[in-house]
């Protein structure tokens, strides 16, 4: 059985406790977790390398990304990393004609929609005025999940309960991708591209709900993907 290599993107020098629950997630599958963080320069030129040989992608959650990407005026006391937000679209724009599959998460989830061209709400307690402060690595918000779309099979169920560790969201969305979840506000809280491969993103962390199945089912799904793509090649 092939143990397929997996990256993982986060923030240089932060995200420590996501990096170890995203790789122990993986790992629960079979597959081996490589940590991958940008150099300090954002202008400092990609290096292919840093993908090659992965089975699969995972962009991780973290800072902001900065909002001048998807043409919008950016907002003040925001934390960017734009060296992180140049490797996350470099490695997007390598691999995105292949047929490795990419899993975003919270802050990756909305650089999946933006690489795809589209954009985000950057303050969603200004765009949906009712919603509620909620910040927490425990599943305290429940969403409903689209029926017949690929998140809906692989957590098995309409619903779930997930954490909540964001201020942003998608707004328009990416070329070729659709809504897979919401929330009771209308917040988009997944998306997935309509293709045949992999590519799906969650507003939430399920790397810190390792303990629930249908979080963890998604983990699966995306080293199950993983380990039909390497053993194509």
């Amino acid at each position: 059985m092939t143990r397929p290599v997996i990256g993982v993107t986060g923030g240089r020098g932060r995200g420590r406790i996501s990096w170890l629950c995203a790789a122990f997630s993986l790992w629960l599958h079979g597959a081996r977790a490589v940590r991958i963080t940008a150099q300090k320069d954002p202008h400092s030129h990609f290096d292919p390398a840093v993908v090659a040989g992965l089975d699969g992608l995972v962009i991780g959650g973290g800072d902001d990304i900065g909002a001048t990407i998807y043409g919008a005026e950016p907002t003040p006391d925001v934390r960017l990393d734009p060296a992180r937000d140049a490797l996350e679209l470099s490695a997007l724009e390598s691999l995105w004609d292949t047929e490795i599959p990419i899993l975003g998460i919270c802050r990756g989830s909305q650089m999946l929609n933006i690489y795809a061209g589209g954009n985000l709400h950057q303050d969603i307690y200004s765009a949906f005025a009712e919603v509620p402060r909620i910040h927490t690595p425990l599943p305290r918000k429940r969403v409903t999940l689209e029926p017949g779309t690929r998140l809906e099979k692989i957590i098995g169920a309409g619903t779930v309960k997930v954490n909540a560790l964001h201020h942003q969201s998608v707004d328009r969305l990416g070329k070729g991708f659709r809504v897979a979840a919401r929330d009771e506000f209308g917040i988009v809280q997944a998306t997935e591209h309509q293709g045949a491969v992999f590519r799906v993103g969650v507003q939430w962390h399920p790397e810190f709900l390792f303990y629930r199945f249908p979080h963890r089912r998604l983990f699966g799904s995306l080293v199950e993907a993983a380990r039909g793509y390497a053993n194509r090649m």
